[in-house]
């Protein structure tokens, strides 16, 4: 360690000690802290974001290495895009040790204005093809200060750096990403009704290295939008959950079928309207009725569009605007959108794959699907699940009706309003949906006991095969549970 970090270091240590001890490791501070040193190194270390990096250090930076020596800002800046940003074949990674993650807040006359956090982490040397190379471990003191809403990267101890030699250690995640062939990843962990993790892996397009912030296609993940869209107006008294739609839309395909007059938002949005899931996928390309609606469970997409075209004559607005005033604008979802914008969407977007490894084409959406495509980020659609989860945007009537289980779908499973139903014993559920689709598989499951969640989007025909490890890593008992009731 140098002098220079030295006395700094002992001042720091005593301050530590003089103020509260560490806060609980649920709490909200220690969580949002935990994202905000997820995000921080990921997208300015492992990502070479240096934009990012920009707006979120402190102009006042004071960087103490005990290898290094000091830094303010410019010289991390620079040093960061020369040393750590220069070879993109051979990329240093940084990985925090979760468990070893403490903090503590910084008060002034009462009020929080920053927060102490220590640790320790490991830096790993990254090549194609090639496992990651542990090059090294060290502890790190960060403090945080809060200016005009936003977590700031004030000071930094970097120190005790060890040389753990040469040996090869594989993050269990990439190594399930590689033994199932993926080769994007976008994952997204809940703890304590916060998003404190968010992992993208692999690229955009075989050669591009995929960002934080990179786009995903999440398929049928985009029903439990429209779902929460649609609720909440029901919530705030623009729309009756119970009422005949036909007053605002009936498809030509069925006008002369009196059956129509019985579509409500409940039936629609709980799979009980007797459609097939896509006309197309009929021989004669029409919308019918299969069986008289409310009276049986049968997944369909057509519902949902048929809840689209309702709601957007109803209101004179289209589903994208509908949505960005319910729910995108309220949750800060900046990169969340229904409908394809080349020019903010096309060098941020995860390319699908086939078995083959042969890529698809970009679904490019003119208009809503109420069903389907949705384009959105692992943090926007995280903090979408937060929302949920916490009661949000509904009232707390309609919540509970939207996890009511309006209709069973087999043994322990159902469907409430636009969520799948997991009953998993003393009275605790999870609260879940899947998205399929050419070159996208994506999953989300929420715990509104325990308030935990995942998010997974993958980008293969096949991703699902590695959605039963990680809802056991991450999830544990709980995941095991969903895993049993899909496999009886």
């Amino acid at each position: 360690m140098t002098k220079k970090v030295f006395p700094y270091f002992l001042a720091l240590l005593f301050f530590c000690q003089n103020i509260n001890a560490q806060i609980d490791k649920n709490s909200e501070l220690f969580l949002e802290l935990k994202k905000q040193d997820s995000v921080f190194f990921e997208r300015g270390f492992n990502r070479c974001d240096m934009e990012y990096l920009e707006k979120f250090v402190d102009n006042n930076l004071k960087f103490y290495h005990d290898k290094g020596g000091f830094q303010d800002k410019k010289l991390f800046l620079q040093r960061t895009k020369e040393n750590i940003c220069s070879d993109p074949l051979k990329k240093p990674i940084r990985k925090v040790i979760p468990e070893s993650l403490e903090v503590f807040p910084l008060y002034n006359n009462g009020n929080l204005y920053g927060a102490i956090q220590s640790g320790e982490h490991e830096f790993y040397i990254r090549e194609p093809n090639k496992k990651d190379v542990l090059g090294g471990r060290a502890k790190f003191t960060s403090v945080w200060i809060k200016k005009d809403g936003n977590w700031l990267m004030s000071e930094v101890l970097s120190y005790d750096h060890g040389e753990p030699g040469r040996q090869e250690i594989s993050d269990p995640v990439e190594q399930l990403l590689k033994d199932n062939n993926i080769p994007t990843l976008g994952l997204g962990i809940i703890e304590n009704g916060k998003l404190t993790q968010i992992k993208v892996y692999g690229t955009l397009d075989g050669k591009t290295s995929a960002p934080y912030n990179s786009l995903f296609n999440v398929a049928s993940l985009t029903k439990a939008v429209t779902a929460i869209t649609a609720l909440r107006l029901v919530s705030l008294g623009k729309l009756n959950l119970d009422e005949p739609l036909d007053k605002y839309w009936i498809d030509p395909d069925i006008a002369k079928d009196p059956r129509h007059k019985n579509l409500t938002a409940r039936i629609i949005l709980s799979h009980q309207t007797g459609f097939p899931n896509w006309r197309w996928q009929k021989d004669d390309h029409r919308l019918s009725f299969e069986f008289d609606p409310g009276s049986k469970y049968q997944y369909s997409g057509e519902g949902y569009e048929y809840l689209r075209k309702a709601l957007e004559n109803k209101f004179h607005k289209s589903l994208e605007v509908l949505a960005k005033e319910m729910v995108f604008h309220p949750l800060n979802m900046n990169d969340t959108s229904y409908i394809w914008n080349e020019k903010k969407d096309s060098g941020k977007i995860v390319i699908g794959y086939d078995p083959n490894g042969k890529p698809y084409g970009i679904v490019k959406n003119t208009q809503p699907n109420a069903a389907d495509d949705l384009i959105t980020t692992v943090e926007d659609y995280g903090k979408f699940l937060v929302a949920v989860m916490n009661n949000d945007l509904l009232s707390k009537t309609m919540s509970e009706e939207m996890k009511a289980r309006q209709v069973d779908t087999k043994k322990n499973k159902y469907f409430g309003l636009g969520f799948e139903i997991y009953d998993l014993g003393d009275g605790k559920i999870a609260l879940s949906h899947g998205g399929s689709d050419k070159g996208v598989n994506t999953l989300f499951v929420i715990l509104p006991e325990t308030k935990q969640g995942l998010v997974i989007f993958t980008n293969v025909d096949d991703g699902y095969k590695i959605y039963e490890s990680l809802l056991k890593y991450y999830l544990g008992e709980a995941g095991r549970k969903i895993v049993k009731i899909e496999t009886e």
